[in-house]
Formats: C-alpha cells, sequence, structure tokens
C-alpha cells in the first residue's frame, strides 16, 4: 500500500450544535453507587450480558449484576486491593478474561491481580515497580499482558499467576498495550515509539518510531493485519508489519488524540477507526484511504472513552464535559444522549449491544438502557 497523508474534512460532517433525537430519560439511567472514589473503568463481562466490572481510586473494584428491569440492584462484590504495597491504591485498568470467568485489575501500586467471580483473589503478580496502566488477557485465556510507568511491559502465566516474561525496550513510561495474536503485542509509550514484541524472543519483531511525541493508545484491526496508534502530535498513524513506515498518517484533529477504537468487522466493508481528542471531537475514518467519513461534534471537553455496539451500528462517547452521547456510524447523527453525573473517563456497551454504562468522577457508574 501507498504511503499516504490525508487532512480531509467530512462531506457529511456532523454540524457543531448536533440535536439529539432522543434525550435519555433519567428513570431508563440506573446508578450504581458505594465507590468511595472516581470510577476509572468499567468492563462488561464478554459473555454474560449483565455483570459489570468497575475499577475506582477507593482501592477496589466491583462486580455488579445489573437487573434487566426496574429490580434493585443487588450488592456488588467488593475486590478489595489492600493493603497495598504504598499509598497509590487507584485501580486503574480491568479485563475480562475471554471466558468471563476470571478479572484482571491493574493498580497504581504495580500489581497486578486476578478475581474469581466470587470475588476471590486467585493471584497477585507483583513485578513492576510503578503504576500498571495498561493489562489484557490473550484470546485463548492463557497469558496476560500488563504495560507500567515502569518502562516495561510483563507477560503473565494465568494458571500459576508467574511472570513468564518481562520487556525492557522503552525508555519511558507504557502508556497502553494490545495483542496482535496470542504471543505476539505492542506496546507504546511516553518515548514516542511503539515495539512488537513475541512471547519467548528477546530482540523486538518492530520499532516503529514515526510519531513526534507520546503514543497514548494503540490497537490492532480485528485481522491482526494492522496496528493503529494515536498520539499527542495530533495524528493517528496506521502500520502493518511488512514496513518500517506507517502505510497511512491521518491527520484532522486539532488537540492530542486520547484514545481509538476499530469498528467491529461486520462485512468486507471498508475498516472503520474513531479516534478520540482533547480538542472535544469524535472522528470516524477509512483508516486505510485515510478519508474522515464523519466529525461527530456535542462534547465540549476532553473525550476521554469511546466504544463501539458489537454489530459496530452504534458509537458511544464519553468526556469530562458530563455527555454521554451515542451516535449513528453511518451516517454521524447524533441519536441518544445523556448527562451524567461527573466527568465521564470509560465507556463500555455490553455483549448484546442494549446496555451502555459510564464510570464517572463523581463515585458513581450509570448505566443506560438503549431503545
Amino acid at each position: 500500500m501507498q504511503e499516504a497523508s490525508a487532512e480531509t474534512t467530512s462531506k457529511t460532517e456532523t454540524p457543531a450544535a448536533a440535536k439529539a433525537q432522543t434525550v435519555v430519560d433519567p428513570n431508563d439511567v440506573l446508578v450504581l453507587k458505594g465507590h468511595q472514589s472516581e470510577v476509572f473503568s468499567c468492563s462488561w463481562n464478554p459473555v454474560e450480558p449483565l455483570l459489570l466490572a468497575s475499577g475506582s481510586g477507593d482501592a477496589t473494584a466491583r462486580l455488579w449484576r445489573v437487573p434487566e428491569g426496574n429490580e434493585a440492584v443487588p450488592p456488588p462484590v467488593i475486590l478489595s486491593h489492600l493493603p497495598n504495597v504504598n499509598e497509590s491504591k487507584d485501580v486503574t485498568t480491568l479485563d475480562w478474561n475471554p471466558s468471563g470467568t476470571l478479572l484482571a485489575t491493574g493498580s497504581y501500586d504495580g500489581q497486578a491481580r486476578i478475581w474469581t467471580l466470587k470475588g476471590e483473589l486467585r493471584f497477585i503478580m507483583a513485578q513492576h515497580r510503578g503504576p500498571i496502566f495498561s493489562l489484557k488477557w490473550n484470546k485463548k485465556g492463557d497469558l496476560i499482558l500488563s504495560g507500567s510507568a515502569d518502562n516495561s511491559t510483563c507477560v503473565w502465566n494465568t494458571e500459576t499467576g508467574e511472570m513468564k516474561q518481562q520487556f525492557n525496550c522503552h525508555s519511558l513510561a507504557i502508556l497502553d498495550v494490545d495483542w496482535m495474536d496470542n504471543v505476539t503485542f505492542a506496546s507504546c509509550s511516553s518515548d514516542r515509539n511503539i515495539y512488537v514484541c513475541r512471547v519467548g524472543a528477546t530482540e523486538p519483531l518492530r520499532k516503529w518510531a514515526g510519531h513526534d511525541d507520546e503514543v497514548n493508545a494503540v490497537r490492532w484491526d480485528p485481522t491482526g493485519q494492522y496496528l493503529a496508534s494515536c498520539s499527542d502530535d495530533m495524528t493517528t498513524k496506521i502500520w502493518s508489519m511488512a514496513s518500517d513506515q506507517p502505510v497511512q498518517e491521518i491527520r484532522g484533529h486539532q488537540l492530542q488524540i486520547y484514545t481509538l477504537q476499530w469498528a467491529p468487522k461486520t462485512d468486507n466493508g471498508p475498516r472503520i477507526l474513531a479516534t478520540a481528542s482533547f480538542d472535544a471531537t469524535v472522528r470516524l475514518w477509512d483508516a486505510l484511504s485515510g478519508e474522515c467519513l464523519h466529525v461527530l461534534r456535542n462534547h465540549t471537553e476532553a473525550v476521554y472513552s469511546i466504544s463501539f455496539s458489537p454489530d459496530a451500528r452504534l458509537l458511544a462517547t464519553g468526556s469530562f464535559d458530563e455527555l454521554l452521547n451515542v451516535w449513528n456510524t453511518k451516517d454521524g447523527a447524533l441519536q441518544e444522549t445523556f448527562k451524567a453525573n461527573g466527568g465521564i473517563f470509560e465507556v463500555h456497551f455490553n455483549k448484546n449491544g442494549d446496555k451502555l454504562a459510564a464510570c464517572t468522577s463523581h463515585k458513581q457508574v450509570r448505566v443506560a438502557h438503549l431503545s
């Protein structure tokens, strides 16, 4: 594929004063209370559509069984991360194993932990010497990958809790990690570099050094063929293992790009990528051509999280302006909007695509049932 750069504006750019078709009725939103501090992360179970995990600055993660209707929410299972090895007790990241039977959590104290659905602590994985910012199970479920502010990534055996390998390629904090397959992964860092490593190999398979500022997030596309990266340099780059150079460089955002997500693969159409920026917009791209399909404008502050519905029809966006927006990915129209109580750190669709969770700076998790 030819190297290219795209500075495009959508032909169908969503107007800045987008009017939602539906303002979500507050009565249709369930408020999950109990955390004593900001809730940084939330993740639906990949198998059970009503089981939700949340992680907070109060040194706990919680497992919530969300009722289908208007019944009362049963008390959550509380996963206590105390005692800590230091005063840093934020639960920064969490990820379910593919079968939905175990939850991994990463903490600011540098420890990763694996929990059962009953809240039993199976393993404490203590090798990192700094906060864990990203944590991912592989698809097989036999390895966990963690990336830390100590500049290293670790791969853990989930059967024993023992570290299998530590990688020290980066010179500054690791900001994100993502598996390409069951043994190959990418990591990105404040050092502006991306490395692709393989479990068992001592040297990286690839070093990609195209960004001019720290790289905030990396994601492999659903086929594992392309890696997308986004940076404080306001660009998104698309990489292939066949090249040292990006196969596409995407420009359009006016400020740092905080996160990105590939649309789930639903047909043989273009590979759709969503990017979220501190410029308060989210953009949808044809990743390989670099064409901007839609600019989604209804936020007034930085957008920290985005989530595609499983059928790729909808995109949820959450911002520190306290708005949770749901967009139609085909035409870029704003379909539903809801004002949360507090800035939104993370949003996530459940496996059925009918429930949307948002966790906030005001110690809450909010669950909206989508019509």
